[in-house]
């Protein structure tokens, strides 16, 4: 079986800059990797993330999003990533059942033990190795977010980001908990400084593991 590594933050923590970096890192040493998101990575999990990130889901209420993601995450487990932990590949998913927790969880409100249910029957209790989170600021994160954005001319994928700023405290607050919770599995790192010093970080972590 291969290693299943995870990525997990608040709104522009930098984890999909990271995730791909530790991708070319990985290969670059000859291992055998797949990158992928959540949601999407599916034909079906991109249509998804379609409403979801975007003010198309605006009217979405909290337990539809929850089984929304879900939907996305059975058809991503079952199709890609199951099948290529199997081939023995290094799989990296920029995030997973640890965003379900915090957003819809810690931060909608919605019962912990009830989405720890659905996570389970989504991915077959299918957990991660290895879990990134990349912790920082909201305000920091937001607003790299929104120049990403702006950068990019892509002005559609940013239905959390319109969130208002408590909640956002409550999802690094939610991902915080899981952390202290779940140390062995979930590894802190300061997403507040330059890349190349949280990309070293990572891959001492990753190294240790695969190398």
């Amino acid at each position: 079986m291969g290693l299943f590594i995870t990525f997990e933050g608040i709104e522009g923590c930098g984890k999909t800059t990271q995730a791909r970096l530790l991708n070319d890192h990985l290969n670059a040493k000859g291992v055998e990797t797949i990158l992928i998101r959540e949601p999407g990575g599916t034909a079906l999990g991109e249509k998804i993330r379609g409403i979801l990130l975007t003010a198309e889901g605006d009217a979405t209420t909290p337990v539809a999003e929850l089984f929304l993601y879900e939907a996305c995450r059975a058809q991503l487990v079952n199709t890609v990533i199951r099948p290529a932990l199997a081939k023995g590949l290094t799989v990296i998913c920029d995030r997973f059942t640890d965003s379900t927790t915090a957003y819809q969880g810690y931060a909608r409100g919605l019962d912990l033990a009830s989405i720890a249910s659905a996570n389970a029957i989504a991915t077959g209790g299918l957990r991660p190795d290895i879990t990134i989170l990349m912790d920082c600021a909201p305000a920091m994160g937001l607003g790299r977010a929104i120049k990403r954005m702006e950068q990019a001319g892509d002005e559609r994928e940013d239905r959390f980001e319109r969130e208002a700023a408590a909640f956002h405290e409550k999802v690094r607050a939610g991902y915080l908990s899981i952390a202290r919770a779940e140390p062995g599995r979930v590894k802190l790192v300061d997403a507040g400084r330059e890349i190349p010093l949280i990309h070293k970080d990572i891959c001492d972590i990753i190294n240790e593991i695969i190398l």
